[in-house]
């Protein structure tokens, strides 16, 4: 991935991210103690910018996280983050975490003790011609993530751990599955292709509520039945297509799953007319104020 844009709010204070620094005594370095959001940016717009930081100011009241700015704060601080990379098509990462105190102790700090804002931008990872032409190899993992995986924290490691097993063993995403069902991506949400209909699992607390996924869901409106529900790994491999969706890499098709193919082994008819219709979004939505519901 490329390298991120060099200006950073850490604070309050608009400064080269090379020069950003937290204490070592910080709960997110100690703990993993705080939430993230990232907020794609597309055609210069940010994209569904509400429902990010709606569900970034959820994760911080799960994890009794005071936010240290109201959503219009949030908002300058993406629109001048974007306008300092001065590129259309990007990724604003935002964090909170607990803050810092004088040791390490388990319980929550003293109420004075203010929490740590931190965001900065990096440029979208635009999926290259060939994926989109022949799409994703995905691999099925056991979810062994913690049980509020609906909080998007800073506590990662089992996803890094996951993802990097997927593709040790040749996969692009791991696809997560608990009890014989698919819960998510170990960064996505998955849907599935089935008899003519759109699949994917319901929000509960082992799924994180999908941006991205409530945009392909509004996206098959009148179009696409799609069906909320929990389905099977064996339903995941006898699925005419399957696909993934995420901030960061848009909807995808994963065209085979654990080495045998989904479908034809080619991205799917029904996802070729999704993606193009995603992009007619994002350029028909590319002038509207960011707050704007889309």
């Amino acid at each position: 991935m490329a390298d991120p844009y060099p200006t950073c709010w850490l604070n309050g204070e608009y400064l080269p991210l090379a020069e950003a620094r937290i204490s070592p005594l910080d709960r997110g370095f100690l703990f993993a103690d705080g939430a993230y959001e990232v907020v794609p940016v597309h055609r210069g717009r940010p994209f569904r910018m509400r429902q990010h930081l709606e569900r970034f100011d959820r994760s911080l009241a799960q994890l009794r996280i005071r936010n240290p700015l109201p959503l219009e704060g949030w908002v300058e601080v993406t629109d001048r983050l974007v306008a300092a990379a001065s590129a259309p098509e990007l990724l604003v990462y935002l964090q909170v975490t607990r803050g810092v105190e004088y040791g390490r102790n388990h319980l929550f700090p003293p109420a004075s003790v203010e929490p740590t804002g931190f965001a900065f931008v990096s440029p979208y990872p635009q999926p290259a011609q060939a994926l989109l032409e022949r799409g994703l190899a995905g691999v099925t993992l056991e979810d062994t993530r913690w049980a509020r995986c609906d909080i998007k924290s800073v506590a990662l490691l089992a996803n890094v751990l996951l993802r990097q097993e997927a593709q040790d063993k040749g996969g692009s995403e791991a696809i997560l599955t608990r009890d014989g069902r698919v819960t998510e991506g170990s960064s996505s949400t998955v849907f599935i292709v089935r008899d003519g209909r759109l699949v994917t699992p319901p929000n509960d607390q082992s799924i994180l509520p999908g941006t991205s996924r409530d945009a392909v869901i509004e996206l098959a409106a009148g179009w696409l039945p799609v069906e909320i529900r929990t389905f099977s790994v064996d339903e995941l491999r006898a699925a005419s297509e399957v696909w993934i969706a995420s901030a960061g890499r848009g909807v995808l098709p994963v065209t085979s799953v654990d080495g045998k193919a989904i479908g034809t082994g080619a991205p799917g008819a029904t996802w070729l007319s999704m993606y193009a219709r995603l992009q007619r979004h994002l350029d028909a939505i590319a002038a509207r104020p960011a707050l704007v519901d889309e």
